[in-house]
């Protein structure tokens, strides 16, 4: 009976005035509004909450995040502190020094060249000139600056020109780039005694190095083609470069 009440009422408002059925429909709007509005309200509360809780939990991701990246910048520098500590307790005469550590952005050593990019530069404090140092040992100078790099000139590279000693002969010698990751040493008299395995130091150079520090490793010693009354003396770099990955920048009279 019911059933077919309702049908007979949806038949009358199938074919009843558009008129009728309009206000039919303002009245069943009215009278079961808040009905209605409670059931909108209860899903987009719910969405709500949940869009609040991913905000929240995102905005405590990136905290975490950024916390971790700062104990990782601290501890880095903490390493590096150590390093520079180590190496001015090790090496007299850098007590006063600057030792500015920089990356190494990139390293070529092709043919005759040898240089090496950090990321350092003038805004550093770094100037033309100054000694650059890996695994203690001088790697070359720098030659080229700009605000945030700086370019090294390898001690093998072609262009590259220092006083060196040889051991403890205590006899100037200039030590040129021989490019393929060696120099040469030239205008050595046959009377001094040269042996494999001998150390060669740059000498110390005021205002840029306060000490004379070692570069290379006597790596060939024979008579020189052109003059049999000289050596000719090959020199291989005591650090391997293309295995480093940071270096330090001498500075003797940093700005105070």
């Amino acid at each position: 009976m019911l059933f077919a009440w309702c049908m007979l009422g949806g038949l009358i408002l199938l074919f009843s005035p558009r008129a009728v059925t309009s206000k039919f429909q303002f009245a069943f709007a009215q009278f079961f509004h808040w009905p209605l509005s409670a059931a909108r309200n209860v899903p987009l509360a719910a969405k709500t909450e949940v869009a609040t809780q991913e905000t929240g939990g995102r905005k405590e991701t990136q905290y975490q995040n950024y916390i971790a990246n700062l104990e990782e910048e601290l501890r880095q520098k903490n390493v590096m502190v150590e390093k520079l500590t180590g190496l001015r307790s090790r090496l007299r005469g850098l007590e006063g020094a600057k030792l500015v550590p920089a990356d190494i952005i990139t390293c070529s050593m092709e043919g005759m060249r040898g240089e090496v990019i950090i990321n350092r530069g003038s805004e550093d404090g770094l100037a033309k000139g100054n000694f650059v140092i890996g695994d203690n040992s001088v790697i070359g100078t720098i030659t080229e600056i700009s605000p945030r790099t700086a370019n090294i000139r390898l001690l093998t590279d072609a262009s590259s020109n220092v006083q060196v000693n040889i051991a403890e002969l205590g006899v100037n010698m200039l030590m040129q780039g021989g490019g393929g990751n060696t120099a040469k040493i030239k205008m050595v008299p046959m009377k001094h005694k040269i042996r494999v395995g001998d150390y060669v130091l740059v000498k110390n150079k005021p205002g840029y190095l306060e000490i004379a520090m070692i570069a290379g490793k006597v790596q060939q010693c024979k008579r020189d083609a052109r003059n049999p009354a000289l050596w000719d003396i090959t020199v291989k770099p005591a650090c391997d470069i293309d295995k480093l990955s940071n270096v330090a920048v001498i500075v003797m009279n940093p700005p105070k």
